[in-house]
């Protein structure tokens, strides 16, 4: 058996990150207790994207963007085809969506292009946001034709590449978000943090230049563009942003920079402690939603 080479490994990051794999959605709402509809809507770029509509007895609605590689559901992180020294145990989104319905909201959730059940776009290619914030207006605007509602009574749940997504949806198209009630951002980041993580944990200084490289052969874009820092200033609504503090796959200040760009007057940064696993991240609120819940009881109030 051959080792496989720093090199190698970058390699093969820069093929994961541009190519997301397609993971399977292993539960449903109503193994939950939650009647849901599975419903299919557009992107502004025409991908068809599919998701769940779990209905509550509200006009209050809020849309969850999920992570990359994760679908609606999760990520299957516990079957051994799909463990990886990232994550070995199921992320599982369902009690989130439970603990937002018990709390009287209608919640949308869907599979971002080129995940899950959507449609392939853009070549199948991710942009870390730059391509997937179409997917993010799609969603608003499916939800607010739904509910015949308009923004005020409609709150964003983004996290990782979902937040990325949402943050330069808000920049890109500031019209589509006016009036939007609040925003929980959950791990954003910045891809090139994640690039030098990883090279320094390999020895391997020159990792950066070489997942460059292979990236922007994939993909056409530079990593210098893959972060949602620039487009911040332009996020004003309420953001609540989370983050594992001592994430092995990132750096604190990356995260607070994003936090420290948001140009919201009300925001608020909340870190994760007791582990450095990026994905216990994204099971933290399904375990713990007083936080999440009062974020958007609180604005909605």
């Amino acid at each position: 058996m051959t080792t496989a080479t720093p090199e190698g490994i970058i390699t093969g990051l820069a093929q994961t990150l541009a190519y997301s794999i397609r993971t399977p959605i292993l539960r449903r709402p109503d193994e939950y207790g939650m009647a849901y509809e599975d419903v299919r809507f557009q992107a502004t770029d025409g991908t068809i994207l599919e998701g769940w509509f779990i209905p509550a007895d509200s006009d209050k609605l809020i849309i969850a963007n999920h992570p990359m590689p994760c679908n609606r559901y999760g990520y299957p992180g516990h079957l051994p085809e799909y463990a990886n020294p990232s994550v070995d145990f199921e992320v599982n989104f369902l009690p989130d969506y439970k603990n937002l319905h018990d709390a009287g909201y209608n919640v949308l959730a869907y599979d971002l292009r080129n995940h899950g059940r959507s449609d392939s776009a853009s070549g199948g290619v991710c942009g870390q946001g730059l391509l997937e914030y179409r997917d993010v207006i799609g969603s608003l605007r499916y939800g607010r034709e739904r509910l015949g509602i308009d923004n005020s009574r409609i709150g964003l749940y983004s996290r990782c590449a979902g937040a990325n997504s949402t943050i330069v949806a808000m920049s890109r198209h500031p019209e589509e978000f006016e009036g939007l009630r609040a925003l929980v951002a959950l791990q954003p980041m910045t891809l090139r943090y994640l690039i030098e993580s990883t090279s320094e944990a390999l020895g391997f200084p020159e990792g950066v230049e070489v997942f460059g490289r292979e990236f922007k052969r994939l993909t056409s874009f530079d990593l210098s563009e893959l972060s949602p820092t620039p487009y911040a200033k332009d996020v004003t609504v309420p953001t609540l942003v989370a983050q594992v503090h001592d994430d092995s796959s990132t750096r604190p200040e990356d995260v607070q920079g994003i936090y420290d760009s948001l140009g919201s007057e009300d925001k608020k940064l909340f870190w994760i402690e007791g582990t450095s696993v990026r994905f216990d991240g994204y099971n933290y609120f399904p375990e713990n939603p007083e936080q999440l819940i009062n974020w958007f009881n609180g604005h909605f109030a």
